[in-house]
């Protein structure tokens, strides 16, 4: 039985039976949520623990990879910069779009009173500082003092910072700065791969405490989590079709023909990079020579999630929507600049370690609680369909609009391109 699968099997039960003991009465109600919450919170915690590390090595090694990709040429710097545009207009849809869709299709107010009190931690909502407080906050005097007070965006301008000042140095002190951050990112890897391997037991524990508090109400919840999160993926995936269109001139009838197959092979893998090879051969098909594909496509691969910033951002707004807080212009704006920063060194993680460690720093960055978090990673399944599918498509009309933006035609045909046609 596969993680995932254990994990969403464990979230049911957790539920069903917490909202079987409801018929117990209060006492046992409150007696075995104090046994469950602390088991919960543990599992939490061990996750939490690998956050800071994992993100700041995943963002210098990301830095590291973009800048060597960049200096391949200007066909990879245009690259480039047009995949981190897309990143922040990704991050600023989702913080367009979440609060509406909420508005929208809203949960009956019964199932939010209910799941607010189940979900009620023990720790404040952190407060968002003044406009002028925020400016001068950016800036860590100490990053280890943001680091050890999860102050999580001006720990990501530090890390920015030390990363781009690295790629200036020599070629060897770089390499060994860049192996240690890699090193540290794999380590906290295997780490977060022995706290998942128990994750049935911590997702069970916190499941039976909401299911326990707020009733039925929470199945139908996590299933308007689930919707809302991927309707706003599904918008980037969608996306794909006006980029190619209006990019590359690709009509949107060809585009559907060109990437059926690697769509299917992502929702049946859920991994961008076995979806590499579809990919390149769906670029073939859309006249990209494998110059510009063979070098753009990997690249995307490696540090383009086009659903990453919107799915990770609609995440945090919807946690904020569970616990009634009221999100302000200036915390959208921090969950955005966070999201379309962290996307970036996400590459290489596996599914359900990259929800936790891509959503808690917009989470923590927002002053949003990270808690049910342990809850949402057990049905992860479908937005994470949606978020494949969508990175596959979104990459290979990327790769097509910067390939003709850089004069690359079908001109003069390759060895390679015939290789992709087996016609």
């Amino acid at each position: 039985m596969s993680q995932p699968t254990r994990i969403l099997l464990a979230l049911v039960a957790g539920l069903g039976l917490g909202i079987a003991s409801i018929g117990l009465g209060p006492e046992w109600v409150s007696r075995s949520t104090g046994i469950a919450q602390p088991i919960g919170a543990i599992w939490l915690n061990a996750l939490q623990m690998t956050i800071v590390p994992l993100v700041v090595s995943l963002i210098v090694t990301g830095v590291a990879a973009s800048a060597e990709a960049a200096r391949a040429g200007r066909l990879a710097g245009r690259g480039l910069l047009f995949f981190v545009f897309l990143l922040w207009v990704s991050a600023l849809v989702a913080a367009l779009l979440t609060p509406l869709l909420l508005e929208l299709f809203p949960l009956p107010a019964e199932s939010v009173a209910r799941l607010r009190a189940a979900l009620d931690t023990s720790q404040p909502v952190a407060q968002v500082p003044g406009f002028a407080d925020f400016l001068q906050s950016i800036v860590p005097a100490n990053p280890v003092t943001a680091a050890a007070q999860d102050a999580i965006l001006p720990l990501i301008v530090f890390t920015l910072a030390f990363a781009f000042a690295m790629t200036r140095l020599p070629e060897e002190p770089r390499e060994r700065l860049v192996g240690f951050f890699r090193a540290i990112a794999d380590t906290m890897l295997v780490l977060i791969g022995w706290v998942l391997w128990i994750g049935p037991i911590g997702v069970f524990a916190l499941a039976y405490v909401v299911g326990a508090r707020a009733g039925g109400e929470a199945f139908g919840a996590l299933l308007h989590y689930v919707l809302i999160v991927s309707a706003v993926g599904a918008v980037l995936w969608f996306a794909a079709w006006p980029v190619a269109a209006v990019g590359a001139r690709i009509s949107p009838l060809r585009f559907t023909r060109a990437i059926a197959p690697s769509q299917a092979v992502a929702f049946s893998t859920q991994s961008s990079l076995a979806s590499l090879p579809a990919m390149l051969r769906a670029a073939h098909k859309l006249d990209v020579p494998v110059a510009a594909s063979g070098l753009l496509l990997p690249m995307a691969v490696a540090v383009f999630r086009m659903t990453g910033p919107a799915m990770n951002l609609a995440v945090a707004i919807y946690i904020a929507y569970w616990f009634g807080m009221e999100l302000t212009p200036a915390q959208l704006a921090i969950g955005v600049a966070a999201a379309a920063t962290t996307t970036m060194g996400a590459a290489g993680i596996p599914g359900q370690a990259s929800f936790v460690t891509s959503i808690a720093p917009i989470c923590m960055a927002m002053g949003v609680p990270i808690e049910p978090l342990a809850l949402l990673i057990a049905v992860e399944t479908l937005p994470d369909l949606v978020r494949t599918v969508g990175n596959v498509s979104m990459d290979v009309a990327a790769t097509a609009t910067v390939a003709r933006r850089s004069g690359f035609t079908d001109g003069s045909a390759t060895e390679e391109d015939r290789l992709l046609d087996p016609a």
